[in-house]
């Protein structure tokens, strides 16, 4: 028992420098110290092989660069940017998805209403908060970026099959191609069976059987595309 008080004193220790360290680096004030353990505790947890401490550092870093370019207030960039995932510290001991924890967590311990708003939208497809849209840019990146995230091959294939499979499934798909890793769908349509309305509505449809069907990391963008060429000869 005493060496398993030890542990656990010596893992506290450890959280509490890794949060401490992050906010530093990151040149961030005047955050809750709870908020402060938490962001230490996603040392300890990972998202597809992809350490979360780490993947929410270099996704505050990405925000803060790009919230420079546009003269948006770098710090709030940040700060949301680090803060985008804090529901994940304790998602397998509090019911709900990490989004709403998260909001809920940074409501609780006073956070701006621009970094609320971040982090409840951090996985929406259509953020209304201009922060919400540099946290979703910044994570795309740090996701997406080569050996960021660890897959099987079985499993990306099975992905990829699953969605061509899917988006092939409906009515009037000629061909369909997951491209950029199974981020987004190119599907051709036949324009005799299709038309534009219908193609709009088709594309939202896939999106959401996919959503249903198929467990996925970020986004999938579906693109619904009707060629029709028109011939004539003079002769």
């Amino acid at each position: 028992e005493e060496i398993v008080s030890d542990v656990e004193k010596q893992i506290e220790r450890e959280i509490q420098k890794a949060g401490e360290e992050a906010i530093f680096d990151l040149g961030i004030p005047s955050i809750h110290p709870e908020l402060v353990k938490l962001v230490g505790r996603l040392k300890y947890r990972t998202s597809y092989s992809q350490n979360i401490l780490n993947h929410s550092i270099e996704v505050a870093f990405i925000c803060g660069i790009l919230a420079a370019e546009i003269g948006y207030d770098v710090k709030l960039a940040k700060r949301g940017g680090l803060l985008h995932d804090i529901g994940k510290a304790v998602d397998h001991e509090i019911e709900g998805s990490h989004v709403d924890i998260g909001e809920d967590l940074v409501r609780k311990y006073g956070e701006p209403k621009e970094v609320i708003e971040a982090v409840a939208l951090a996985h929406d497809p259509q953020p209304q908060s201009l922060l919400a849209i540099l946290v979703q840019s910044a994570d795309a990146i740090s996701a997406a970026r080569p050996g960021a995230r660890r897959e099987t091959y079985e499993a990306y294939v099975k992905r990829i099959e699953d969605i061509e499979s899917i988006a092939g499934s409906f009515r009037g798909v000629e061909k369909c191609y997951a491209i950029q890793a199974g981020r987004e769908v190119r599907v051709i349509v036949e324009s005799s069976k299709v038309n534009d309305e219908e193609g709009a509505l088709l594309s939202h449809e896939i999106a959401k059987k996919i959503e249903k069907e198929v467990a996925y990391p970020g986004q999938i963008k579906i693109t619904v595309i009707r060629e029709v060429r028109a011939t004539a000869y003079a002769s």
